[in-house]
């Protein structure tokens, strides 16, 4: 058994994540990538020229999606999906054919 450290998560993997978590690109600001998502009470913000992306700031803005550490990685490697139901998003289980 592996242990998924946040640790090493690209830019483009982090990208990744947040197309998969349902949130949309609005800007680069400053240096920034900034996202949204329907529920959200704030933008996901994270910089654009530090890759790997900081500990700290995965888990800030998992934070604000509402997902823990173990979600992240199941939403990452597609393990889980994301689906949108109303102005909600919820987790469901993929089905392995």
């Amino acid at each position: 058994m592996t242990i998924r450290t946040l640790k090493n998560i690209s830019i483009s993997q982090y990208e990744y994540f947040l197309e998969l978590a349902g949130c949309k690109y609005l800007r680069t600001k400053g240096g920034h990538f900034i996202y949204s998502r329907v529920d959200c009470w704030r933008p996901i913000v994270f910089q654009s020229h530090i890759d790997p992306v900081p500990e700290r700031i995965i888990n800030s803005n998992n934070k604000t999606l509402g997902y823990t550490k173990k979600e992240f990685f199941e939403i990452l490697y597609c393990e889980k999906n994301v689906v949108r139901s109303g102005n909600k998003y919820i987790l469901s289980v993929n089905e392995k054919k």
